[in-house]
């Protein structure tokens, strides 16, 4: 049953969240037009990107497990955690990969301690 419901939910993403995202840019650009707010359009947008991230957390865990983390390091894969709080979990411990290191660098660079500051971020 899990694959049937994994399947149908791929295709009705596919479908339905570009038109989602499309509509709220514009709702937010054209029919507000003086009351529109960037710092609304900012929060949902900010929403969108955790809800995608908690998604590729369980999805990408195999992979995140394989080459960000070492064998003892936290694991990826909650469905309700992000993956730069689980990066921040490693970071923390000392668990992180080469590769692992890197991304956290990445991030930092975007956002100062991004993954140290995502630990227990829940979704």
């Amino acid at each position: 049953m899990g694959a049937i419901l994994a399947i149908i939910s791929f295709i009705l993403a596919t479908i339905l969240f570009p038109l989602g995202l499309a509509l709220t840019f514009f709702i937010n650009l054209y029919k507000r037009r003086w009351r529109f707010s960037f710092k609304r359009l900012d929060q949902q947008l900010l929403s969108i990107a955790t809800s995608v991230d908690a998604s590729g957390n369980v999805i990408c865990k195999d992979l995140f497990n394989l080459i960000l983390i070492n064998k003892a390091g936290y694991q990826f894969g909650n469905r309700k955690e992000t993956i730069s709080s689980v990066l921040g979990k490693n970071q923390r411990d000392g668990t992180l990969t080469i590769l692992g290191n890197e991304v956290c660098d990445l991030l930092d660079l975007l956002d100062t301690d991004h993954c140290f500051n995502s630990i227990d971020s829940l979704v």
